[in-house]
């Protein structure tokens, strides 16, 4: 009966973090910067309500760096075109 108790007990030992939702100050820097690139109000409203469902914190923090004209390293790079594809396609249907 012991051996029931020490899997499950493994198993959560071994599931990943969960990663923190972005800030609602990287929100905030994020519609600013948005919003000083496009001028599209609701197209900027759109995409930083998006972002807070689908991405975290640590994430947040490079799109806003992109926004502002940096890369994201290589290894965010496909997260980073996905989480375009995905921002696009609910805040800009017909893109």
């Amino acid at each position: 009966m012991g051996r029931w108790i020490v899997v499950p007990a493994l198993m959560l030992m071994a599931a990943p973090a969960v990663a923190a939702a972005p800030t609602a100050e990287q929100k905030a820097e994020f519609y600013k910067v948005c919003v000083g690139i496009s001028s599209n109000v609701a197209l900027c409203t759109c995409k930083a309500d998006a972002a807070m469902d689908l991405i975290d914190e640590r994430f947040m923090g490079i799109v806003i760096a992109s926004m502002k004209g940096g890369s994201p390293a290589g290894g965010d790079y496909a997260a980073y075109n996905a989480y375009v594809a995905k921002s696009n396609q609910i805040c800009k249907p017909n893109y």
